[in-house]
């Protein structure tokens, strides 16, 4: 194996890992793009659905009595109901069309919030039911399950430690049919599991570090930092429709 491509991929995981840790999410949205530049995307996205799983396995041993559990179980149940549907009756809408207008919606959602932060605060947990039958139906028809999850995670105000538990619950689960999937289809190659395995330590000292970083954000200031990697999550989403629409 080439030390020198090695290093960059573990230094993509790293960064990658540490922005999940802190914050709960992102590390697709970084990790993808960067990956796919030196890997092939059969290999990356196996490898990321392992590392994901991991990292959520790794922050919920030691904080899983921080998951908001009246908010995660109906986001989970509800996810399970959309993504069957999504599966078999959203597959032929035009993919790139729906990921422009999650992109937009996220995106305006993230600059109004970063804006009037105090105007929108979801108390009521009948939302989580409408939020997680969005995501499943997105996840089960362009596996973009994660924007709707984390805005409404943003929409409760939740502080830093419940917020990032929460979506680790939501993520775990998910993540656990999206390992069977690609087990499934045979995509975890010797190679992934040898990626896999260099990643494991990188991985394990980015989750240590992200949860000492999430420990010592202000709420409020958390939350802004949130609204700006949803406004990058949007971006991208737009953008890469686009492109993919040219």
């Amino acid at each position: 194996m080439d030390i020198s491509l090695l290093i960059i991929i573990l230094s993509i995981i790293f960064i990658s890992t540490l922005t999940r840790s802190t914050f709960g999410f992102g590390d697709a949205l970084i990790a993808m793009p960067l990956l796919a530049l030196f890997i092939d995307i059969k290999i990356a996205t196996p490898l990321i659905a392992l590392i994901a799983f991991f990292i959520a396995i790794s922050i919920l041993i030691r904080n899983w009595r921080n998951v908001e559990f009246k908010s995660a179980w109906r986001l989970i149940v509800s996810s399970l109901i959309g993504i069957p549907i999504g599966i078999w009756y959203l597959k032929d809408i035009n993919e790139n069309f729906i990921k422009l207008i999650l992109g937009i919606i996220v995106l305006l959602f993230a600059l109004y919030s970063a804006i009037k932060p105090k105007l929108i605060h979801l108390k009521n947990e009948k939302y989580s039911w409408l939020f997680g039958f969005i995501a499943g139906l997105l996840g089960g028809a362009y596996n973009t399950n994660g924007p709707p999850i984390v805005v409404y995670s943003s929409l409760k105000k939740w502080n830093p430690k419940n917020f990032r538990a929460t979506l680790q619950g939501y993520f775990f689960t998910t993540g656990i049919m999206v390992i069977v999937g690609h087990g499934a289809a045979g995509n975890f190659t010797s190679e992934v599991l040898t990626y896999f395995a260099y990643c494991l330590p990188i991985v394990l000292v980015a989750v240590i570090i992200g949860a000492s970083i999430n420990k010592r954000i202000p709420t409020q200031n958390f939350h802004k930092y949130i609204y700006m990697i949803l406004a990058m999550l949007g971006f991208a989403l737009m953008v890469n429709s686009i492109l993919n629409m040219i």
